[in-house]
């Protein structure tokens, strides 16, 4: 049995209680939904946006970017929405950035990470891409932090340093190779197109937006139907940030099917 769901970043529903200060407890939650085409401009400056007043989107499928707050010409603070329907788990980040400046330096501090122990403490490192650079890279880990910081809660954060280098390409972070409900769509539709005696797929259940989260069966036609046979049950994701291991089952299911 392969249980092909994916957990989804909440987008834009509701949330009655998200800690987005960095707490461990919830409190009222002061945005919702992702931002679009926000623009953030130095604190004191006064009049229209010019090149390099930065313009963050994450309302996308997987975006996830919930506030911006600009520290000074050069730093942001930025807070990730969190789980849908479980507000304690803050991992998961993906968003752009456009009207940059080439040359144009930057620090982006994800402030409100819920967990303590990551693997950005043993190396990782944020992906980025661009329009220019369709391939997703990794940022060197030299200029990566991940610490406690006094003045959020002595939660731990996340910040990087980035230079912009092409002023026409929007640039795109996340926390690792995104694996959206749309891919996995296409995928099992790949699968179902070859018509496998052998390949089941129905719908388990739905989620609290309302997608099937999808249960694949891959088993000789008699044992398709014989409730008596032991089972070995591999499961993707639960949490968004997961999404290495959507990889991992997509792979599992493939290379069992071709042989």
């Amino acid at each position: 049995l392969l249980s092909m769901a994916t957990a989804k970043p909440s987008f834009g529903e509701d949330n009655d209680a998200v800690p987005t200060d960095g707490s461990v407890g919830p409190i009222v939650d002061p945005f919702v939904g992702n931002v679009k085409n926000y623009v953030v401009s130095p604190v004191e400056y006064e009049g229209p946006p010019v090149r390099g007043h930065l313009v963050f989107n994450a309302s996308f499928e997987g975006g996830n970017l919930g506030r911006v707050d600009s520290i000074s010409e050069f730093e942001y603070d930025l807070f990730i929405r969190p789980d849908t329907c479980n507000p304690r788990f803050r991992v998961w980040f993906n968003f752009t950035v456009a009207n940059v400046k080439s040359e144009q330096r930057v620090i982006f501090n994800i402030v409100n990470f819920s967990k303590t122990k990551s693997l950005y403490r043993e190396g990782m490192s944020p992906l980025v891409k661009s329009t220019s650079r369709p391939q997703w890279q990794r940022i060197p880990p030299k200029s990566v932090f991940y610490y406690r910081c006094p003045e959020h809660h002595k939660n731990y954060i996340m910040s990087f340093a980035f230079a912009f280098d092409n002023e026409e390409d929007v640039y795109e972070f996340a926390y690792s190779y995104p694996y959206t409900y749309t891919r996995l769509q296409r995928y099992l539709d790949r699968i179902k197109a070859r018509r496998l005696d052998f390949f089941k797929c129905e719908v388990l259940c739905v989620s609290v937006q309302q997608r099937p989260l999808y249960l694949v069966t891959i088993a000789s036609p008699q044992n398709l139907e014989d409730s008596r046979c032991k089972v070995v049950f591999v499961t993707a994701r639960v949490h968004p940030g997961e999404t290495p291991s959507s990889y991992v089952c997509q792979g599992n299911s493939w290379y069992t099917l071709s042989v």
